[in-house]
């Protein structure tokens, strides 16, 4: 009797080793036949026109038509990642790729709440969701273990959150936390506030049915879910109480659209570019943006401003204010002003006055007449209708007047004038037939 039980354990023993290396076997079969983990590579990412200091100046959907704008660990908010982690997470940067401890609670729950409390995937699980996307199903859930391990192997935790953090769904056409920023907040992720970290930690587990844009209360309710999880015991309880007091956005912001015009001009020279450096400034950018468009909407509605500002001793730009809005229509804003064939006005002036100086035939403290005169059939006149009489050159170019000017360049010749500025490179569109005579020092043709 003794012998048949040990014989009979000897097979089921032999039976068990042979299954488990047969799905051993099999295991690695299937592992094998997946190939690589992606790791991101290749990423249709949004293109990125950004100014001298790396600044956002203006980002562009990519192919697909989606927000996805990069994002690192740098670019976010501390206490963002904090709640992530808490929330999400815990063990994120001790674990590789799959949480044991997760999945059996996960489990647990399941089991005896009859329901899902809680998920068991890992940061770098939904990641490797997120490069493959797959139908929520066992299979699909065993190939994210494996992936996430994979993915662990090949890439490091900062890229791993970074893939995250720059592909996280965030409802319609947004990913990763950058955009969802922008589009919720108006601002860069990098200062939060307590409440807008807690309700980008909850959107991406249900993003369509938590959109603020879409369903605000339901935005809430996930926001301080959060805070009630992951913040409890970690911020102080009045500081939660002021963040779930924090409204929440009821509506999307436009994307930043600032030097609109360049930015579409250096995109379409460079269109395999996804990220672009231009020469400006874009707080200087923005504050005279603001300026043109208060200024046109003072001259009225058919009118337009433009400015730029260019850096003397580099000769680069650092504001280019193309149009008093680029999406007014009446305004023609679409029109590139700043490239626009149109008047010198009396930017020429300072150079009629230097060749002036340079012929020996005057110099700052000059005597000069400012009073009615007459060439021919042309009379020019001040913009005020107004004469100062005998003033100095310094003071008539600082008040900018036009008899002044028009002797000056009397003397020296408008096609002397002509010929330096073409050997600038500034040469004159001139109507066909026209030649340059003394009205083009403020801006006219004969």
């Amino acid at each position: 009797m003794t012998g048949r039980r040990r014989r009979r354990r000897r097979i089921v023993l032999a039976s068990l080793a042979v299954t488990t290396i047969a799905a051993s076997i099999a295991a690695a079969a299937w592992i094998a036949s997946l190939g690589p983990p992606p790791t991101g590579q290749g990423l249709d990412h949004s293109t990125l026109v950004l100014d001298r200091d790396d600044r956002l100046l203006r980002p562009y959907a990519n192919t697909d038509g989606r927000w996805r704008l990069p994002a690192t660990v740098e670019s976010v908010d501390p206490r963002f990642l904090d709640l992530l982690f808490a929330y999400e997470d815990k063990r994120f940067l001790a674990h590789s790729g799959v949480d044991p401890l997760a999945l059996l609670r996960a489990a647990w729950q399941l089991a005896t709440e009859g329901r899902i409390v809680s998920g068991g995937s890992t940061l770098t699980m939904q990641v490797a969701r997120l490069l493959e996307p797959r139908a929520r199903t066992l299979a699909a859930k065993l190939r994210q273990m494996v992936r996430a391990v994979q993915l662990e192997r090949r890439v490091s935790k900062p890229e791993i959150l970074a893939l995250y953090l720059g592909l996280a769904p965030y409802g319609g056409n947004l990913e990763g936390v950058r955009a969802a920023s922008l589009a919720y907040f108006g601002k860069e992720p990098k200062r939060l506030s307590l409440g807008e970290a807690a309700l980008l930690v909850a959107l991406p587990q249900s993003p369509e049915a938590r959109r603020p844009d879409r369903a605000s209360d339901a935005a809430r309710r996930a926001r301080d879910r959060v805070l009630d999880i992951a913040a409890r015991g970690r911020i102080p309880d009045d500081e939660i109480a002021l963040a779930k007091a924090e409204p929440v956005p009821d509506g999307r912001a436009p994307m930043p659209t600032l030097a609109a015009h360049a930015a579409d001009q250096a995109v379409a020279a460079a269109p395999a570019r996804k990220v672009v450096r231009l020469t400006l400034e874009a707080p200087l950018q923005k504050r005279l943006e603001d300026l043109a468009r208060e200024r046109a909407r003072a001259l009225g509605p058919d009118l337009s401003v433009a400015i730029m500002v260019v850096e003397n001793e580099t000769g680069r730009v650092r504001a280019r204010v193309a149009a008093a809005d680029y999406f007014d229509v009446r305004r023609a804003g679409q029109v590139d002003m700043t490239q626009a064939l149109r008047s010198p006005g009396s930017t020429l002036k300072p150079f009629i006055f230097g060749l002036g100086f340079e012929d020996g035939l005057i110099h700052p403290e000059t005597l000069i007449e400012d009073r009615p005169i007459r060439y021919g059939s042309y009379a020019p006149e001040n913009f005020d209708l107004s004469f100062q009489g005998t003033v100095s050159v310094r003071r008539a170019l600082q008040m900018s007047l036009n008899v002044p000017a028009v002797t000056v360049l009397d003397a020296v010749h408008a096609s002397r004038l002509t010929a330096r500025l073409a050997q600038a490179g500034g040469a004159l569109v001139l109507p066909e037939g026209e030649v340059p005579g003394l009205a083009m020092g403020l801006g006219g043709v004969g």
